[in-house]
């Protein structure tokens, strides 16, 4: 049932305030229309892609040549391509700011807080751009690192883009082959690493680890290793061509950064999927569809403005970091945090936000659905005066933990759930500041996102589940998969379904208030019967349950169907008897249907997920029908398959 009143709902002054207001004003010059709607500004911005998209480069600021032509071929998708004639470069857009005002805030685990201000920041990346252009790098060239959510990566990636390099990462709890199956695809020619890194109140020291990765990169001319436990110095003794940081810059003195200008696709970064069902395919992101992306989803849906603070929960592995940087370009500081978001306590994030001003605070669905099942209160227990907006992503954020939100962190507070991911380097579904926020419901489509929901025919609907699915092209599609020349990967993974329209493997359904509710992954749908489930509603129903601290749904193929299994990892304490299975079936059922209702039920001790914290439900599915995955090295605790293997309980 839908609640018939919004959560919130943003009053004159914050709209008034609001960059998307003043967006809209500039669109209406433009084009001499009247967006009285939002809905009304994103059909235009679809509509018109080539004056929309020009109108954000205009109205961002964008340093660099725009060039004659916003699109060509726009029809075709793959090969639609905006701004064919411009040259820009990423890192001059990010590094407009000067001055002695923060750029960049760190708090670590280890409890230190270090600043860099804006002309600092230059300052290192300078240092950092020379060193790369001793060790020969350029234009093109791969510059990866394997890092801490600390400064050093911000300044590395800055400094490989000034060059026209491209940049890739991972975070440092990446297992040896994990790293491996990355890096060992696009051969970097620098190597970042550091010497440890702070998780939970423990040190981990890291350079066995990376001795042992760069002993099988023989691509590598440089590793750098950055001091974060102390031990660089000593680690690097015993690396192949590598050097402490600090040592490394010894010889080179801050100067002006030169930016190499590049064509609006040229590459940026290299993303990659999250590897469970195999080696994980290199996403190509270009530099001007990313920034485009980002300048549009931080002002006009995040409402993110000079002078701003910052914040995202994140590591280098995960494209919430690369989404993070890019506040730099709207002159935002950067609130980075490395570590365990529950250590001590689930205080730390919160004391973070007081202690800094900070205005933006982006976290997981995970991360506040396990606040508010931890019973804290940061509504009772800190300021939180300067925070606008509170973001969530990673996975369905479930209609209790709207409400959550609203109770027990902040009252007066802008929700932007958002929804998109690696493949496109942004979000198809997010917030929108002037707009109410509904419990369940990501507020509205981003502008220049022609997204729809379709059904198995490819006919569009509306309030009821489908495929999410997006109908033309827009500025930060993939430029290309790494070693995939003739792009046929490229179009397997998102123009197979649909011809021309991309796919993006998401059940969803737009919903009467023209929002939209995530309901999982579609290619980890459940099936049974014939009727398509998506695994979040079975989630919102049973994580609400006290006994139960999380759970994992699949379809096992059985008796010629596919039948509902739930495996369970219980509060401590509970065991999962017969009457405990009993309410978990009759809440699913009285919250879903009947035919959400699992047909077994098992209890679990661990649940296995990617680094970026998702559960892996696809991984689980192949284990439960006898087929090994592929790259456990995707996964944060690979040991957890094992619980799912050959169980006799599902062989009934």
């Amino acid at each position: 049932m839908v609640d018939n009143m919004p959560l919130w709902t943003p009053d004159a002054s914050r709209i008034a305030d609001s960059p998307l207001t003043a967006f809209t004003e500039a669109a209406t010059r433009l084009t001499g229309n009247s967006f009285s709607t939002y809905a009304d500004l994103h059909r235009w911005s679809v509509e018109d892609r080539a004056a929309f998209w020009g109108l954000v480069w205009d109205f961002c600021g964008v340093i660099g040549d725009k060039g004659a032509r916003g699109l060509a071929d726009g029809d075709k998708m793959p090969g639609a391509s905006f701004f064919p004639d411009a040259s820009l470069n990423f890192a001059e857009n990010l590094l407009r700011k000067k001055g002695s005002g923060d750029a960049i805030v760190f708090k670590g685990e280890d409890k230190v807080v270090r600043r860099l201000s804006w002309d600092e920041l230059q300052a290192l990346v300078s240092r950092l751009q020379q060193l790369f252009v001793s060790v020969g790098v350029k234009k093109g060239d791969r510059v990866a690192a394997m890092m801490p959510n600390m400064p050093e990566a911000v300044a590395g990636m800055l400094a490989a883009a000034s060059l026209g390099a491209v940049w890739s990462s991972c975070s440092p709890d990446f297992g040896e082959q994990g790293v491996l199956d990355r890096f060992g695809q696009i051969e970097p020619v620098v190597f970042i690493a550091p010497d440890g890194y702070w998780y939970n109140g423990k040190q981990n020291d890291v350079s066995a680890k990376v001795q042992a990765v760069l002993a099988k990169l023989p691509s590598v001319r440089q590793a750098i290793i950055v001091s974060y436990l102390g031990t660089a110095r000593q680690a690097v003794t015993a690396m192949q061509n590598a050097v402490a940081l600090d040592d490394a810059l010894a010889d080179f003195e801050p100067k002006d950064v030169t930016f190499v200008r590049t064509e609006f696709n040229h590459p940026l970064y290299i993303l990659y999927s999250s590897g469970t069902t195999g080696i994980p395919k290199c996403i190509v992101h270009g530099v001007g569809g990313t920034l485009l992306q980002h300048l549009k989803e931080h002002q006009f849906h995040g409402g993110v403005k000079d002078g701003d603070r910052l914040f995202y929960f994140t590591t280098c592995g995960w494209m919430m970091w690369n989404w993070l940087v890019s506040g730099l370009a709207s002159g935002a500081t950067l609130l980075l945090y490395d570590g365990s978001p529950f250590h001590p306590d689930g205080n730390i994030l919160f004391d973070y936000a007081d202690a800094e001003g900070m205005t933006y605070f982006g976290t997981s669905a995970k991360f506040i659905d396990t606040l508010r099942k931890s019973g804290l209160r940061p509504i009772a227990s800190h300021d939180l005066s300067t925070v606008r907006t509170i973001s969530s992503t990673g996975s369905p954020l479930s209609p209790e933990d709207f409400v959550f939100v609203y109770e027990g962190i902040k009252s007066d507070i802008h929700l932007a759930s958002i929804s998109g991911g690696t493949d496109i380097m942004g979000c198809f579904v997010l917030g929108v500041p002037t707009e109410p926020v509904w419990s369940g419901e990501i507020q509205g489509p981003g502008l220049g996102m022609a997204v729809d929901v379709w059904d198995d025919q490819g006919r569009s609907i509306r309030q009821e589940k489908g495929e999410l699915v997006c109908t033309k092209a827009f500025p930060s599609m993939p430029v290309a998969f790494w070693n995939d020349p003739d792009g046929r990967k490229y179009r397997v993974a998102y123009f197979e379904r649909f011809d021309n329209v991309w796919c993006h493997g998401d059940f969803a359904e737009w919903t009467e208030h023209g929002g939209m509710i995530i309901h999982g992954r579609s290619d980890a749908t459940l099936n049974p019967g014939g009727v398509r489930i998506g695994t979040a509603e079975i989630y919102n129903q049973v994580e609400h349950m006290p006994e139960v601290a999380e759970a994992l749904c699949i379809g096992q193929d059985f008796d010629h169907d596919v039948r509902v299994v739930l495996f369970v990892r219980l509060a401590e304490g509970i065991k999962l008897d017969e009457e405990l299975e009993k309410r978990i079936r009759l809440k699913i059922r009285t919250g879903c249907s009947p035919r959400h209702v699992p047909a077994k039920i098992v209890a679990v001790t661990d649940i296995p997920r990617t680094k970026s914290g998702k559960i892996t439900e696809l991984a689980v599915r192949d284990i439960v029908h006898g087929r090994e995955v592929k790259n456990k090295e995707a996964l944060a605790n690979p040991q957890a398959l094992d619980l799912y293997r050959d169980l006799a309980v599902l062989r009934n």
